[in-house]
């Protein structure tokens, strides 16, 4: 693209401020005419040189800012009016009570939010005693046959077997007694 036109992101990154605030100045300065001052291709805006020059001079003019400071300041706790109207005293007092309220809701909020965290802390804690109290547990089981077979099977295999011994032994005692 040419040197004299730049994206109102370059503008932005040159005058240190973000894309948005680029945007939010132009509209609030009544003296810009974004139009005259800009070319699209697509969905990128380009702003000419004449352009950038009152875009920056918006930004680093002092008479904006002094303007803004020349406001009168209202302090709602000495005043109790908006802007010299004593009809806005309900209105002031409603939006006071609605922020204290906001306010220890915001405390409650936080405490419920810390009990929470030490109850999940606590959980976390004695599961973590009851895998290693498993584990002593399971450590301390009778260890299993070699031949992997359950004990009482295998109790049960040896009693038949001894019976089948028995049996055997008298068939020979009858052979011989016969």
């Amino acid at each position: 693209m040419s040197e004299k036109l730049k994206t109102i992101k370059e503008l932005a990154d040159e005058i240190g401020v973000s894309k948005q605030a680029v945007w939010q100045k132009i509209k609030k300065e009544s003296s810009i005419d974004l139009r005259q001052f800009t070319s699209k291709k697509g969905n990128t805006v380009y702003v000419d040189v004449d352009g950038q020059k009152v875009i920056k001079n918006a930004f680093f003019n002092k008479t904006s800012t002094k303007k803004r400071q020349q406001k009168l300041f209202v302090d709602d706790n000495v005043n109790n009016s908006v802007d010299g109207n004593p009809e806005g005293n309900e209105e002031i007092l409603f939006l006071r009570n609605l922020v204290s309220e906001l306010q220890s809701e915001k405390k409650e909020l936080h405490k419920l939010l810390d009990q929470q965290q030490r109850l999940a802390l606590q959980d976390k804690k004695l599961l973590e005693e009851y895998k290693e109290e498993i584990k002593e547990l399971k450590s301390l089981m009778v260890p299993v046959r070699k031949d992997n077979k359950d004990p009482m099977v295998q109790k049960s295999k040896d009693i038949d077997n001894t019976k089948e011994e028995l049996h055997t032994k008298n068939k020979k005692w009858w052979k011989l007694w016969k």
